[in-house]
């Protein structure tokens, strides 16, 4: 099995700023730009939170609640009215799945899903972004892969629900969708847990950039992520350069591009207990 980091949500690139952490802790991912999706930021909440009002004050109105959003991965039923049988989905394409096809990506593989995020405060001109606030990267969701779809022709007729989904409106090469499962089968979690889901709040075991780093791509992981012993490396972090193990975690120096990183979970025994010991208490501490 693999587990992969995949970055998605808001940054400097797309969207332009970060995805914002309320005053109450809440993590609300905004899905980026995307003029041909079927889906407008007025349409979607979380978590009762409508992003309409976040997107337009913390882009200064260079994005409002007409512009079309990106929803992927779509791992929240209750962000949109749904068609029956719908489940949770995540698309990719081009460059960045090739990559996933490269590593061997498929079913049974856990994405872990990180972003850009800081803290914001409600003023009189609405939401805004608190002064002496960091940005950070922040693990935001997850997905367990169940199957796996080629967009090079029509749906199957049991998929037909899933034509919302911004990848069926991009009918390119190199185009999939992974579909999640239905709970988690990590670590006899089976039938405990959803196979995709979202940590609501921020909580310092979902952080990856270093506490004070001067930048947001100085990660602090677990002493256990280090490459020792000829293990193969987080995909697009080769260079050892990067790495420094301290004694009770380790430091990397993360790519500023790039969106789906991958780890070998053979040669790593502790990445799956340690991704789903992490499922299992945010979705505690949420219950």
């Amino acid at each position: 099995m693999r587990l992969i980091l995949s970055r998605k949500g808001f940054d400097s690139a797309a969207g332009g700023v970060p995805s914002p952490i309320l005053p109450d802790g809440r993590l609300i991912v905004l899905p980026i730009p995307d003029v041909h999706s079927l889906t407008t930021y007025g349409e979607l909440t979380q978590d009762g939170e409508p992003l309409a009002p976040l997107v337009s004050d913390l882009t200064r109105g260079r994005l409002t609640a007409r512009h079309r959003a990106h929803l992927d991965p779509d791992l929240l039923e209750e962000s949109l009215p749904r068609r029956p049988s719908w489940r949770p989905l995540f698309g990719q394409m081009g460059q960045a799945q090739g990559h996933l096809r490269n590593q061997g990506v498929g079913p049974g593989d856990l994405f872990l899903f990180f972003g850009l995020f800081r803290q914001v405060a409600r003023g009189r001109d609405g939401w805004g972004f608190v002064r002496d606030a960091r940005p950070r990267h922040v693990l935001w969701g997850w997905m367990q892969v169940e199957r796996m779809l080629p967009l090079d022709g029509p749906l199957p007729a049991e998929m037909a629900w899933a034509s919302d989904h911004p990848h069926c409106q991009r009918r390119e090469s190199n185009n999939v969708l992974y579909l999640a499962r239905r709970h988690l089968t990590i670590d006899g979690l089976a039938e405990t847990l959803s196979g995709a889901g979202v940590f609501s709040h921020d909580a310092p075991t979902l952080r990856l950039t270093a506490p004070d780093a001067a930048n947001v791509t100085d990660w602090r992981l677990p002493s256990w992520w280090y490459p020792h012993h000829g293990r193969p490396p987080l995909s697009y972090h080769a260079d050892l350069d990067r790495w420094r193990q301290q004694a009770e975690y380790t430091e990397l120096k993360a790519v500023a591009r790039g969106q789906e990183f991958v780890l070998d979970a053979a040669a790593y025994p502790e990445a799956l207990p340690w991704a789903a010991e992490l499922i299992r208490s945010r979705a505690a501490s949420q219950a």
